[in-house]
């Protein structure tokens, strides 16, 4: 896989929430454009409240150069909760850390080569080093709200209640599952 080429072809953050905007303004244009206004509510909520505390971002300083190249799409309701987090820790990482988005349905080749138990679950973070070499990935989400999709899919009759209490679960845990799990990643 050539992910520095992939890298190039990636969004910047910014791009990313320009494009999120513009899709928002026109949601009957885009397939699951329904669930994208919502989402972007969710991001922007997150990008003013959530924040990394000194230690946090002491341990984020310390970690060596490295590029996340995260597979997103601003339908994907667990984006929305997690990419404004990684966004956050890149931005705190006094440019050790990059991040550029790539939208899953533009690039099957690379959600390819990253299944989730044969899904393309996203968001998926895609840990680069200073080669563009792949490192690790993770994702789509943390441990306890993949615990939710586990039950949800044994039990299909749960289907209607599945992302409430995925994003209950989120507002409760107030990104912390997340941030703990990004930040294991960081030091390789």
């Amino acid at each position: 896989m050539d992910y520095k080429k992939h890298w190039e072809k990636a969004l910047t953050i910014s791009t990313y929430y320009q494009q999120f905007e513009d899709k928002a303004n026109n949601p009957d244009d885009w397939e699951y454009g329904q669930y994208i206004p919502l989402n972007l509510v969710r991001t922007k909520r997150l990008i003013k409240t959530f924040k990394l505390n000194t230690d946090d971002i002491e341990f984020i300083t310390k970690s060596k150069k490295q590029y996340w190249l995260v597979i997103s799409e601003h339908w994907c309701g667990d984006a929305a909760q997690i990419v404004p987090v990684m966004n956050k820790i890149a931005e705190q990482s006094k440019g050790l850390i990059e991040i550029r988005i790539i939208l899953r349905d533009e690039y099957p080749d690379l959600i390819n080569a990253h299944l989730t138990n044969n899904g393309k679950a996203v968001p998926k973070l895609i840990q680069l080093n200073s080669e563009f070499n792949l490192i690790k990935d993770w994702g789509p989400r943390p441990i306890e709200a993949q615990k939710i999709v586990d039950d949800w899919k044994k039990d299909p009759d749960n289907k209607p209640h599945y992302a409430e209490t995925l994003h209950k679960w989120y507002a409760t845990d107030k990104q912390q599952g997340t941030k703990k799990e990004l930040l294991k990643v960081i030091h390789f």
